[in-house]
């Protein structure tokens, strides 16, 4: 168990809306365009093979954290089983990862952030002092700890929700079921890499864990709720959109593939109602800004755990918090487009391995050298196996997609 490392024994609630907030950014209004070439009844299977092996790769994270006394991050769990090699591949390919992620969350902020800004203040707001007011106001949050971030995560998801459920009323009358009859579950496969990325709340478990004090029958209870709310979620949305976004035509779900078109701008096409417009990018704000929010509060405890700096109070580290934020804000600042080509890869090729391969293996090698704790998963070597082969798959596929092989590419063929 960890030690406790702040008062309070940590909210259950707060900590699922942690995960759920990390889960749902602004990149979900782009799931129903990915998976609707393959219809919604094989996009529903491909929604839960994600989030079983998500959740079940989450679990042996949370074994992990159970070998230590203080609280650690991937960096030492690697090195307790793996050593120095697999340190050194978790440092490269953390810092990869959740740099480029970060830059993307701050450009995109940039511009929602200065046309917010634009209707009240008497000039127009650059999208770089965008970028900058935005770092600047939230980034401070995460300084003041994981509890504040918690209560902050709260307000915003209630912004998110809103946004959500406007979408969703805008366009549950204009759901066409049999366009939920289509199905062509050739292409449904392959959107599994996006759709694990879509799962990707792992950063947040050991600060979840400290969060709640090492009790880790919480932290479960934390991921399975936050994360089915995300599944919820996303599956709802999926009706909404491929009910309303036929296959074909103008604002269709293979034009809007083509055209790099999310959800929301496709419906707002095929419908003509410019309310829905508005939504998505209220919808995207407060998506960005709470996974902006996670992602930054997991990598201060990333950086905090490869430094050796020790993390006492309800306070991070000025310095850890510069690290983590000034980097990213710099690059975003001057080469934006850049980290946006690198997500491609970062998100299928670091976040599998990250949270997919790696947990399973730093499992199946540390548990010859660890005493049995409080919380072991289920399935022995079977279950390991399983997960190193499901994520070499999904790594395979990726690098298909990658070299220009991805129904992506060959849809209109």
């Amino acid at each position: 168990m960890t030690a406790k490392a702040q008062k309070g024994s940590g909210s259950l609630i707060g900590a699922m809306l942690l995960i759920a907030g990390s889960c749902v950014g602004a990149g979900m209004l782009a799931l129903p365009i990915i998976t609707g070439l393959a219809g919604f009844f094989p996009s529903i299977v491909m929604f839960l093979i994600a989030w079983a092996f998500m959740l079940t790769s989450a679990f042996l994270m949370v074994e992990i954290n159970g070998w230590f006394k203080a609280q650690v991050n991937i960096v030492s769990m690697a090195g307790h089983s793996l050593g120095q090699l697999g340190r050194s591949i978790s440092w490269v390919l953390y810092l990869f990862l959740f740099y480029a992620l970060s830059v993307a969350y701050i450009s995109g902020s940039g511009n929602l952030t200065s046309t917010m800004l634009g209707g009240i203040l008497p000039f127009t707001l650059p999208d770089w002092a965008g970028s900058l007011f935005f770092v600047g106001l939230f980034g401070s949050i995460v300084l003041f700890g994981t509890r504040q971030v918690d209560l902050w995560n709260r307000v915003l998801m209630v912004g998110k929700i809103v946004a959500f459920l406007g979408l969703v009323f805008l366009g549950m009358e204009h759901v066409k079921p049999a366009l939920l009859e289509y199905t062509d579950a050739e292409y449904a496969v392959f959107s599994l890499p996006v759709l694990i990325i879509a799962f990707g709340f792992h950063n947040m478990i050991p600060s979840i864990t400290n969060y709640l004090q090492g009790d880790l029958k919480r932290v479960k209870q934390a991921i399975v709720g936050g994360s089915v709310f995300a599944l919820v979620i996303y599956l709802i949305w999926e009706i909404i959109v491929l009910g309303v976004v036929p296959l074909e035509g103008p604002s269709g779900i293979k034009e809007s593939l083509s055209m790099d078109r999310e959800a929301a701008q496709a419906m707002a096409g095929v419908l003509g109602v410019s309310w829905i417009s508005t939504f998505a990018q209220i919808l995207a704000f407060f998506a960005i800004l709470t996974s902006f929010l996670a992602q930054s509060l997991g990598l201060v405890h990333f950086l905090a755990d490869g430094l050796k700096k020790q993390i006492s109070g309800s306070k991070e580290s000025l310095g850890l918090c510069a690290l983590a934020l000034l980097p990213p804000l710099v690059l975003a600042l001057i080469y934006p487009q850049l980290f946006f080509k690198a997500l491609n890869f970062a998100g299928g090729f670091c976040a599998n391995i990250l949270f997919g391969f790696l947990p399973a293996m730093i499992v199946w090698m540390g548990r010859k050298q660890t005493q049995p704790t409080s919380y072991r998963v289920f399935g022995g070597k079977p279950l390991l196996i399983s997960v190193m082969v499901i994520a070499v798959v999904i790594l395979l596929m990726q690098l298909g997609t990658m070299m220009g092989h991805s129904y992506l590419l060959s849809f209109s063929n």
